[in-house]
């Protein structure tokens, strides 16, 4: 048998070297901005597999709905009877159903702002979750004696994960925030008619369910009252599964810390605070089940907020990252231990990506770019050689 000469193992090393490279360096992007409902602002927040992307455009009057689009084209999906709405979360459907948040026309017995006034602007009126499906939006109810809901993602056997108001006043509840009333972690099936309480971590009062997949694995947050959005109520992060409440941990921080996706694998991406206190000073994390979360830091040296959105099920994740107060804010691609801008990925584009929201199978990516025009709108990217989608 002949011996193999240190060219030909040399040779064969380099193109074993090479070969590896080539699979861990991101593909380049187009990007494809979508149209809007004619107002000044529009975002998708939402990919499935099959490239339905979802999120929220502003309308001509300024008020805010809950947007789908195909072929480019903007879908009002309307709201439940109030002036705003938006599909929040990535929800990841293949049915093309959809979930996120919307007002109905009903004032709010409390004044509460609730945890939908970080997202859509406040009314005065209660504000419910809800599922979109066949072109009809169906409200997600509160929990007996609760005023408000709200809904995050959808899974491929409709069940939706949110939280929802009780009928309980909950002293830990920031008096700032106008929020009176506990909340509770859920999940809602069969449009809404059946809901499911998951427990608190113990000694906690209030807390959200924030995202879940087909597998029966749910994550969210669990903590106090305070604001209802983030800060304390998000004091833990938590997985839900065959009904217990597991603690994963934190990267250093005691607030903010909020998972928000969750791929089939079980792989979770979000983002938490990396020292105590209120302030929101977070990086983006990943957590496998087994190991801590990781902290995957920012893009740019000079950032100091990162958030990880979206995951796919190749655990490709996608997220944004920021200077000081979101004053300059770049999307990245988070791949093979690497956070890539994806504005590097896509040199053709005119305009800048300021964040990306979510991430199919296919690679395909949307969220909000900035045209050369100083226009804030919802984009579709996809990988060089594949189709844009729908």
């Amino acid at each position: 048998m002949k011996r193999k000469t240190p060219v030909v193992l040399a040779t064969a090393l380099l193109a074993c070297i090479s070969l590896q490279a080539a699979a861990r360096t991101p593909p380049r992007y187009t990007v494809v901005e979508l149209g809007s409902l004619g107002g000044a602002s529009s975002q998708g927040n939402s990919i499935n597999r099959f490239g339905l992307i979802s999120g929220f455009s502003v309308l001509s009057d300024g008020r805010t709905h809950a947007t789908f689009w195909l072929h480019h084209a903007a879908h009002d999906m309307g709201t439940l009877g109030g002036a705003n709405s938006q599909v929040v979360w990535p929800v990841k459907n293949a049915l093309g159903v959809l979930s996120g948040i919307a007002q109905t026309a009903t004032p709010d017995p409390r004044g509460e702002a609730w945890s939908c006034s970080a997202f859509i602007p406040s009314t005065g009126t209660t504000c419910w979750g809800f599922v979109w499906a066949f072109g009809k939006m169906h409200g997600l109810p509160p929990l007996p004696g609760g005023n408000n809901s709200f809904a995050t993602g959808t899974n491929d056997f409709l069940q939706t994960a949110g939280w929802a108001e009780t009928g309980i006043p909950d002293p830990s509840c920031n008096p700032k925030s106008h929020q009176v009333l506990q909340f509770l972690p859920v999940v809602w099936s069969d449009a809404g008619k059946h809901v499911r309480r998951l427990p608190l971590l113990y000694g906690d009062t209030s807390g959200a369910a924030t995202a879940l997949n087909d597998h029966g694995q749910i994550v969210g947050i669990s903590g106090i009252c305070d604001q209802a959005a983030g800060r304390y109520t998000a004091a833990h992060m938590v997985l839900w599964e065959n009904g217990h409440a597991t603690d994963i941990g934190t990267i250093g921080g005691d607030a903010w810390n909020t998972p928000m996706a969750i791929n089939e694998n079980g792989v979770v991406v979000g983002f938490a605070n990396v020292v105590p206190g209120a302030a929101l000073k977070e990086h983006a994390f990943l957590w496998r089940k087994g190991s801590p979360p990781r902290d995957l830091g920012t893009l740019h040296a000079n950032d100091v907020h990162s958030q990880a959105l979206g995951i796919n099920n190749l655990a490709q994740a996608v997220g944004v990252s920021c200077t000081a107060g979101f004053a300059s804010c770049r999307g990245f691609l988070y791949e093979d231990g690497v956070m890539t801008d994806l504005n590097d990925l896509a040199p053709d584009y005119p305009g800048v990506v300021v964040d990306a929201q979510d991430i199919n199978d296919q690679g395909v990516i949307t969220g909000q770019a900035v045209t050369a025009n100083g226009e804030a709108v919802a984009f579709r990217a996809y990988p060089a050689g594949t189709s844009p989608g729908p």
